[in-house]
């Protein structure tokens, strides 16, 4: 398992900063859209990484940005499980370098974000950022079943999620 970060700049027109994944060939994100972040380095902290992955990909510097929960990712079939750290930012210093090697940078209206291709677990934290809720626990399990991976299982705070 390993440790990583997500960020959704939000801007003052409500839009995300949303970066869709298409220039890495062995992506596992490979067409889909989500915030930016990335992977813990050695010794890092997760607001640490949070700010250094943002700078990283963006050009930016976080100057207000907030936690808002844990997602468990479990994918048992790669390998690939992760403890994601989850915040949203609403502060920055910086013009955003829409040139990223991860990918192409948007802003995206808020209302928009559910129609792009994303995973089925983002839907779900991200609806509970749109909802203002408390930092939370979100446990997602992913199956691969006929070549895609698919959300099998969501366990919010401790109860099983409908899919």
């Amino acid at each position: 398992m390993y440790n990583s970060t997500l960020v959704y700049l939000e801007n003052p027109r409500g839009e995300y900063l949303m970066l869709h994944r298409v220039k890495k060939k062995a992506d596992i994100n490979k067409g889909k859209w989500i915030g930016v972040g990335g992977k813990f380095e050695e010794g890092e902290s997760p607001d640490e990484c949070a700010l250094r992955e943002v700078r990283e990909e963006t050009g930016l510097t976080l100057t207000e940005f907030r936690f808002r929960g844990v997602v468990t990712f479990l994918c048992n079939d790669s390998g690939s499980d992760q403890l994601m750290y989850l915040f949203t930012a609403t502060g920055w210093t910086g013009e955003p370098d829409m040139d990223c090697d991860e990918g192409e940078l948007a802003w995206v209206p808020k209302e928009k974000v559910p129609e792009l291709p994303l995973w089925d677990g983002d839907k779900i934290f991200l609806d509970l950022l749109a909802q203002d809720a408390p930092p939370f626990l979100l446990t997602l399990d992913y199956r691969t079943e006929t070549g895609q991976d698919r959300l099998t299982r969501a366990v919010l705070n401790g109860s099983a999620e409908p899919l």
